[in-house]
């Protein structure tokens, strides 16, 4: 990626869009994902999250990751946000034009991944931040979801018809934080379409084009230009 000269908390004129990412964070993949797709240039700033800087914090108080400060000063704080505003401008692989379903259905299924499954995810994850959960409770509980990922690609190899769409890039971070508990254990589970759906999407030049390792952002340096210019 290409360094870019910019420092300030809010992006000056001519600037690029500033996106406050985190590598490994399910909702910042989401977003640098449809950024990546839909070719929206910005300036990435790798965030340390126990170390969180300050323009982060200026830009949106509530200080999570992903947060996308645009030209003209707008602050999207919210990951669905950032996707739908970057595939608005440019959705070249039709991520909101599922070939079967909608955009609403799409968001639908996304919320409950983000409320139950996410809820389930981090009590399995997680299990000493949630010590009045039981971690099997949980497990069931993200098991019967994941099987209705597996009953939607019976017919279907996207859960909203023959191409990726907006509710596949949303969710499959999530899947994918699941999948990593214990990959034994979730490679021996009864899912071959969605153990297929999710390695496809895992070994894709995609997923690979936002995962770069980058040094962590600080005040007064400059960040780096996303996606890497072709």
């Amino acid at each position: 990626m290409n360094a870019i000269s910019s420092t300030g908390g809010m992006p000056g004129a001519g600037a690029l869009p500033v996106l406050y990412s985190f590598r490994r964070c399910p909702y910042a993949m989401r977003a640098r994902l449809a950024l990546a797709v839909s070719g929206q240039a910005c300036e990435l700033r790798e965030v340390v999250l126990r170390n969180k800087p300050a323009a982060l914090l200026q830009a949106s108080p509530k200080g999570t990751v992903p947060v996308l400060v645009l030209t003209d000063g707008q602050v999207l704080d919210q990951s669905l946000d950032i996707m739908r505003w970057a595939l608005a401008r440019h959705d070249p692989q039709a991520w909101l034009a599922p070939s079967h379903g909608t955009v609403v259905e799409m968001l639908a299924l996304i919320a409950t991944c983000d409320g139950s499954f996410k809820q389930a995810l981090d009590r399995c994850k997680y299990p000493s931040r949630y010590p009045d959960a039981d971690p099997a409770v949980s497990r069931a509980e993200a098991m019967l979801w994941l099987q209705g990922l597996e009953d939607r690609l019976q017919s279907l190899p996207f859960l909203f018809g023959d191409h990726a769409a907006l509710a596949d890039m949303a969710i499959a971070p999530f899947v994918r934080q699941f999948a990593a508990i214990d990959a034994e254990w979730w490679q021996a589970q009864p899912w071959p379409r969605v153990q297929a759906w999710l390695a496809q999407w895992q070994n894709g030049a995609l997923l690979a084009s936002v995962m770069d390792k980058l040094p962590a952002w600080a005040e007064g340096t400059p960040g780096v230009v996303f996606p890497h210019p072709s």
